[in-house]
C-alpha cells in the first residue's frame, strides 16, 4: 500500500472525537486492510524526542500505547534529531546496526573518505576552514557540539545551541524567509561561511553576512541541490570515461532532479543546462521523495532547505561491483576514485529523509573537492527576483490546479487572466495554489526585477479577489 493512502486514516485518528470512536476506527481499518493480529510477527517501534520539555511525557504516552499491542515493543532512542530517527528505522529494516553511534560513525567515515579523495592540485586557498552554524536552539546544534571533538579537519563554531527559544529569530526557515542573519550573528562574521539548521535538523541553508548590514547572501535549498547535482554529474562522467556525458559503461544510470514550482526559475534553467532531467511535483516532500525514488540517482530539494539524494538498490549493487573491478584492474585511477566518491556520498547522505547534518557534511566535502568559497558557490547562477503573497478566502478548495500546481483549472478563466498579466513582465512566471493548512490562496511570482515581481504578485492577488470574491491579506 502506498504511504500516501495511509494519510486519510491517520487524519481520522488524529481527529477522533472520543476513545470509542478511536477504537472503532482502528477496528474498521484492521478489517479493511486484512491486517493479521493473531500470529503476526513481533513489531519494534523506535521512539525519539527532541530537546523540548514536552518530549519526555510524549515518549511515555507513546510507550504505553505501543506496549498495549500484543507483540509490540517500544525502544527509546533518546534525544535525537528527526532525521536520525528516520535513519535508524531504515537501518533496522535493512538488518543493520541502528544506534546514534552508528549514525555518526557512518557520517564521519564517509566524510573523511570524500576529503581523502580530493584531487591533487585542487586549490583550497579559497575554502575557509571555519564554518559557523546556527543551531536554531534545537537538537541539531546539540548534536553538532558532540561531533566537534571528532572534526580535526573542520572548525565549527555552533551558535544558538539551546540558550534561546526554539526557532525564534533563528533557524533555516527564519533565515530563508527573512533573508537576514539569525540572532547571535553580526557584521564581524562578514565573509565567513555560515549555515543554519532548523529546530529538528531536517532543513539546511547556507549564507554569508554582508558588510555593514543585517542582510545576507542566501544560499538556499535550490543552490544546495545544484551543487550536489553538479558534483554527482562530474563523478558519473568520470566513471563513464566520458567528457560529453555519454556513458561508455554497460549500466545506463537514470538520474533526475525533482523540484516544486516554488524552485527559483534560474535554478531550473541551470540544471537543464547541465543536461539533467528536471521534473516538477506538487508541493510537499512526500511527492518529491516518491518521484526521486524512480531514478537510480534522484535528487530533490525545496528552496527551504529540505531535501536529499536517493540511490536505488540496483545502482548501489552495480556500483559496489564496479568499484571492486576497478580496484583490481586500475586502482587509484580517476574512474576508481570517482566510484569511491559516489559510494561515499551514498553512505554520507541520509536516504530516509532530508537531514541537515548529513547535508552539511556533504556540502563541506564538495566545497573542499571543488576548492570553492561560499561566494564562488553562490555565483553558480543569479536568482530571479520573486515575491510570495497570500490571499484570504472563504473556501480554498475552490481553486483546483494541475501540472504540479502550475496551472489553475478552476475557476474557469482565472488561468488565462494570470497568463495575460504574466506576459507583461520580462522573465515573468506566476502561479497560485490553495494552502494545505489555511483558508488562503498562495501567490508566487518571478520577474527580471524585484519591482516587476512585486507588481506581478499584487496584480494576481487582485485577480484572486475578483474570481473568488475574497479579501487579500
Amino acid at each position: 500500500m502506498l504511504t500516501q493512502s495511509w494519510e486519510p486514516f491517520a487524519n481520522a485518528l488524529a481527529n477522533a472525537s472520543d476513545p470509542h470512536s478511536l477504537v472503532q476506527l482502528l477496528d474498521d481499518f484492521v478489517k479493511k486492510e486484512n491486517i493479521r493480529l493473531d500470529g503476526a510477527p513481533a513489531a519494534e517501534v523506535l521512539l525519539g524526542r527532541d530537546t523540548r520539555p514536552s518530549g519526555m511525557s510524549l515518549v511515555e504516552a507513546a510507550k504505553q500505547g505501543i506496549t498495549s499491542i500484543t507483540g509490540a515493543t517500544a525502544t527509546d532512542m533518546g534525544v535525537v534529531t528527526t532525521p536520525q530517527l528516520h535513519w535508524m528505522v531504515r537501518a533496522k529494516n535493512k538488518g543493520l546496526e541502528a544506534s546514534e553511534y552508528n549514525y555518526y560513525d557512518q557520517l564521519l567515515t564517509s566524510f573523511r573518505c570524500l576529503l581523502d579523495l580530493i584531487p591533487q592540485g585542487t586549490s583550497r586557498n579559497n575554502v575557509n576552514d571555519k564554518l559557523i552554524v546556527d543551531g536554531a536552539d534545537g537538537v541539531g546544534g546539540e548534536k553538532l557540539e558532540k561531533l566537534k571533538p571528532r572534526l580535526s579537519y573542520l572548525t565549527i563554531d555552533v551558535r544558538n545551541c539551546g540558550d534561546g527559544v526554539l526557532n525564534e529569530g533563528v533557524g533555516a526557515d527564519y533565515v530563508q524567509k527573512e533573508k537576514v542573519f539569525p540572532r547571535g550573528f553580526g557584521p564581524a562574521d562578514a565573509g565567513i561561511r555560515c549555515a543554519s539548521l532548523d529546530g529538528d535538523a531536517d532543513r539546511l541553508v547556507y549564507f554569508s553576512v554582508l558588510s555593514n548590514s543585517n542582510k545576507i547572501d542566501l544560499v538556499d535549498g535550490d543552490k544546495i541541490l545544484s551543487l550536489f547535482a553538479l558534483f554527482l554529474k562530474e563523478q558519473l562522467d568520470i566513471l563513464s570515461g566520458s567528457e560529453d556525458g555519454k556513458e561508455n559503461i554497460p549500466y545506463q544510470v537514470s538520474r533526475g532532479v525533482v523540484q516544486t514550482a516554488y524552485a527559483n526559475g534560474a535554478s531550473t534553467d541551470y540544471l537543464k543546462r547541465l543536461g539533467l532531467e528536471v521534473v516538477l511535483t506538487p508541493t510537499g516532500v512526500k511527492y518529491l521523495h516518491e518521484k526521486a525514488a524512480e531514478y537510480d540517482i534522484g535528487i530533490y530539494f525545496e528552496a527551504n532547505g529540505h531535501g536529499t539524494i536517493l540511490f536505488s538498490d540496483t545502482f548501489i549493487s552495480w556500483l559496489e561491483n564496479r568499484t571492486n573491478e576497478l580496484s583490481s584492474t586500475s586502482k587509484g585511477s580517476d574512474q576508481h576514485k570517482a566510484a569511491l566518491r559516489l559510494l561515499a556520498v551514498s553512505k554520507l547522505i541520509n536516504q530516509a529523509v532530508g537531514d541537515a547534518l548529513s547535508g552539511l557534511f556533504l556540502v563541506e566535502g564538495i566545497l573542499q573537492h571543488m576548492g570553492w568559497s561560499i561566494q564562488k558557490w553562490s555565483e553558480l547562477y543569479q536568482d530571479l527576483p520573486s515575491r510570495q503573497l497570500k490571499v484570504k478566502v472563504a473556501d480554498r478548495t475552490a481553486i483546483i490546479t494541475a501540472n504540479a500546481e502550475t496551472v489553475v483549472v478552476s475557476p474557469v478563466g482565472i488561468q488565462e487572466a494570470i497568463d495575460a498579466e504574466t506576459a507583461k513582465y520580462p522573465q515573468g512566471r506566476c502561479f497560485i495554489r490553495p494552502s494545505g493548512t489555511e483558508d488562503v490562496v498562495r501567490v508566487y511570482a518571478e520577474a527580471s526585477t524585484q519591482e516587476a515581481a512585486d507588481n506581478l504578485a499584487h496584480s494576481v492577488v487582485k485577480l484572486v479577489d475578483k474570481y473568488l470574491g475574497s479579501s487579500s491579506s
